[in-house]
């Protein structure tokens, strides 16, 4: 390979590459902004696309990808854009977003819970991996938690995203009409 290098990085290494970028935070949010931006699509594709991608991160359960590319194929979503979407969901943002599940869950089904919490026994219960044990004082929580916190966000973050495609291309247009101006030759239409 022309761009390997020499020492291959450790295990430790890239678990530290993988919790903290190389480079910084900002980069990688950089990164997936543009990425997001280029897309070639309507902006109420991508926008829709990112929202149902925010909107699956919030899911206690996994299947982020499945629960995206569903949710954007129903509301007409680009699937590229909900792929980059779910990157809200991470290991960083994870205990956030399920914590914050879990604390709206609680509201919602206050009468039907224990009132001090999770069970006692939940490191058991996580130990055993036992769904059905699971599902009733923690999944079930967290999962009615997720549908309100990931309609909010999804739609916080479809109002960015459509406004920052607009400004994007609105902004291209431009540059491209004065470049084109200058050389004198006509501007493309998209």
């Amino acid at each position: 390979m022309l761009f390997r290098r020499r020492k291959p990085d450790g295990f430790f290494e890239r678990v530290r590459t993988y919790l903290w970028p190389r480079r910084s935070f900002s980069r990688s949010l950089q990164y997936f902004s543009k990425r997001i931006l280029r897309l070639k699509a309507t902006p109420h594709a991508v926008a829709a696309g990112v929202a149902a991608g925010v909107f699956a991160s919030f899911f206690p359960l996994g299947f982020h990808f499945v629960i995206a590319f569903a949710v954007s194929w129903v509301i007409a979503g680009n699937l590229v854009a909900a792929a980059l979407g779910t990157a809200v969901g991470n290991p960083l943002t994870f205990p956030l977003l399920w914590g914050a599940s879990w604390e709206t869950g609680k509201l919602i089904l206050h009468e039907h819970l224990p009132a001090h919490g999770p069970p006692a026994h939940l490191g058991a219960m996580l130990h055993n991996l036992s769904f059905s044990q699971l599902w009733g004082p923690v999944l079930k929580p967290m999962t009615i938690g997720a549908i309100p916190l990931g309609l909010i966000f999804g739609l916080l973050f479809y109002g960015i995203t459509r406004w920052g495609m607009t400004t994007f291309r609105e902004q291209r247009r431009t540059r491209l009409a004065e470049k084109a101006g200058r050389g004198g030759r006509e501007v493309p239409a998209e």
